[in-house]
């Protein structure tokens, strides 16, 4: 049973290649499942080119003590702190909360000030960022850059949104000190490094960088058995009761790789060019799929496509062709 992500390297290392160059100052995030290839692995191609790398959490920082790279920072503010923590480690602090948590655990590195955004999620607001930075040096430790993390721009939301939020801070700000962003376009830190040049200006990027257009990327599950119904027949964990004649056919990817229904309920599994009904969510490491007779009938060691987003999804296998 197989959930296999395939990569296409020529293609693949095209799409990051270009995008590299149009970000002077790009920081590689790498974090979670290291959006699908598996977070070492894609760690490894971070660093053969980049100095400076982005994770998710301290435990993950940890998790890449041996990748020789001079900074890794660490964008979750955490109470919970890693006695481990390799010297390249910067952790994010959004409060005083976080940097007793690293003074408690013996931390006196450098640090990253994430800065309050519209998205309300953590962040030093404005009337208190002088007070965090005296808080962080009292306790030891090193203010080496600000973090900023916008909303996405969707729906009313714009790059230029982003930006005026942005510069918005930056009277407050230490010139000195880098400002690392992120959800915008290449093109809007081209014209914030412009309009601003006085400052130190970086863009992390994940998705977009690693996952472009995703014409290079396929994602699918082998099938491991079939089982051939009649109507009124019960199946499955809980009972369902067939509605028609149908083909069970039995997916080697389930919950336990991070495959679940889309939001609106469908199936995410295609074969033949057709969506696969459910007969229930997927369980673990099997989904059971249902293929009435007028469909693709798919067969033991056919492969099906699996429509998740890879950023939650755990493959089996990861394949660079």
């Amino acid at each position: 049973m197989t959930l296999r992500l395939t990569i296409d390297r020529v293609p693949w290392g095209r799409h990051v290649d270009s995008f590299r160059a149009s970000v002077p100052h790009l920081v590689p995030v790498v974090k979670g499942n290291g959006y699908g290839f598996g977070r070492r692995q894609l760690a490894a191609v971070a660093a053969s080119w980049a100095d400076t790398i982005a994770v998710g959490t301290l435990y993950e920082a940890a998790d890449l003590h041996d990748l020789g790279v001079s900074t890794i920072v660490s964008l979750t503010p955490a109470l919970d702190v890693p006695h481990d923590l390799p010297p390249a480690t910067v952790p994010t602090v959004a409060g005083p909360s976080h940097v007793r948590a690293l003074r408690r655990a013996g931390w006196r590195g450098r640090v990253a000030v994430k800065l309050a955004s519209s998205m309300h999620r953590y962040g030093v607001t404005r009337d208190r960022l002088d007070e965090l930075a005296e808080q962080i040096r009292s306790s030891g430790c090193e203010p080496a850059l600000y973090v900023i993390h916008p909303p996405l721009a969707v729906d009313d939301r714009s790059d230029s949104d982003a930006a005026a939020e942005i510069e918005a801070w930056l009277e407050l700000l230490d010139p000195s000190l880098p400002i690392s962003v992120s959800h915008v376009s290449p093109e809007a830190l081209s014209s914030l490094a412009q309009r601003w040049p006085g400052y130190r200006w970086n863009l992390r990027s994940g998705t977009a960088l690693w996952h472009g257009d995703k014409s290079f990327l396929r994602l699918d599950a082998d099938v491991i058995d079939i089982d051939d119904r009649r109507a009124g027949d019960r199946a499955g964990y809980r009972g369902v009761r067939l509605e028609t004649d149908a083909r069970l056919t039995m997916i080697g990817a389930g919950s336990a790789h991070g495959v679940a229904p889309l939001v609106d309920g469908r199936s995410p599994f295609h074969f033949g060019r057709r969506r696969l009904a459910l007969l229930e969510p997927p369980h673990m490491h099997t989904s059971m799929a249902v293929v009435p007779p007028d469909q693709p009938q798919p067969d033991i060691g056919d492969r099906v496509d699996v429509q998740r987003p890879l950023i939650t999804a755990h493959p089996d296998l990861v394949v660079w062709r």
